[in-house]
């Protein structure tokens, strides 16, 4: 990938300044352009602090390859939702983590985009945006180069992306809609366990729907306006409704072997293409048959 920029008025000084303030590269990427000599004024490579005029053309050259030396190529089936030149998309099975650990050194998720992008000869790191837990199912987005992962994280923070989720709750919530303020915290004495702490914890904002109810159990949408650890599992465990089958924040389930969460939409602006993305997928079997494959899925893609 190249980002070409023509100057077109007087907008910007220099490199740098196109850099920083149009393209919003960080100051980590920037020098590595700039280290790896991949960055040129008019076709011929150039300092960061050249001045531009109107009439200039400047080059960024994303196309450097890198290794990814920790994380095994490994084949798994991929169910890929959408992928162009800047970024992938996939449906991550239940019971995947994302990436390798002692446990799973070989059988996540960035093992098999290690394999693909051997496959199809993408020398990349491997980059997921957006996180989900082990037993989480659902979209996942992974950058094809630093830019686009520098500028998916921008959009997380200042809320344009936008995640949803849909999850069983065991109980019924007295409130059909409504928005959870509660700060969360990791639990003393754990390094996973988070929990609501009013003292401690960081600001919290997760906004649900209840979309059916049957025998005890409530089918909910989540949108996430912050992005906690375990942000879903505490907030509902917090208004006495935990998640179905959560074995951290509730207990195992005989209707399904993991937490019953889906991540089933992503929203976003394209960071080349500078248009919004919209991506859905209904809930694995496993969530659908808690209800009897209800037609309360319908409505999912």
């Amino acid at each position: 990938m190249i980002l070409k920029y023509k100057v077109n008025d007087n907008k910007f000084y220099n490199i740098k300044d196109v850099a920083k303030n149009y393209y919003h590269f960080s100051d980590k990427l920037i020098v590595k352009l700039k280290h790896l000599q991949k960055i040129r004024l008019n076709g011929n490579v150039s300092n960061i602090s050249k001045t531009v005029i109107i009439g200039d053309e400047i080059e960024f050259d994303l196309n450097y390859e890198e290794e990814s030396e920790n994380i095994i190529a490994t084949k798994i089936n991929l169910n890929i939702i959408f992928e162009d030149e800047s970024l992938l998309i996939v449906n991550k099975a239940p019971n995947t983590p994302i990436h390798p650990s002692i446990n799973h050194y070989e059988d996540s998720l960035s093992n098999g985009v290690k394999y693909y992008f051997n496959k199809i000869n993408l020398n990349k790191k491997i980059r997921p945006v957006n996180r989900l837990d082990k037993d989480t199912s659902g979209l996942v987005i992974f950058a094809k180069n630093e830019y686009i992962q520098e500028n998916l994280i921008n959009q997380m923070k200042t809320g344009i992306f936008q995640k949803e989720y849909i999850a069983v709750l065991e109980g019924i919530l007295p409130k059909k809609q409504g928005t959870i303020n509660a700060p969360i915290a990791r639990k003393l004495e754990s390094i996973i366990e988070r929990e609501v702490n009013f003292e401690t914890g960081q600001e919290a904002i997760t906004h649900y729907k209840v979309i059916y109810e049957e025998n005890n159990l409530s089918l909910v949408e989540f949108k996430l306006q912050t992005g906690r650890t375990h942000q879903i599992r505490v907030h509902s465990k917090y208004i006495g409704c935990p998640i179905l089958g959560d074995s951290l924040y509730n207990k195992k389930s005989t209707l399904i072997n993991r937490q019953a969460l889906h991540a089933f939409k992503i929203e976003f602006i394209h960071p080349i293409l500078k248009k919004k993305m919209s991506f859905e997928v209904k809930p694995p079997k496993d969530i659908q048959n808690i209800f009897n494959n209800h037609n309360c899925f319908e409505a999912y893609k």
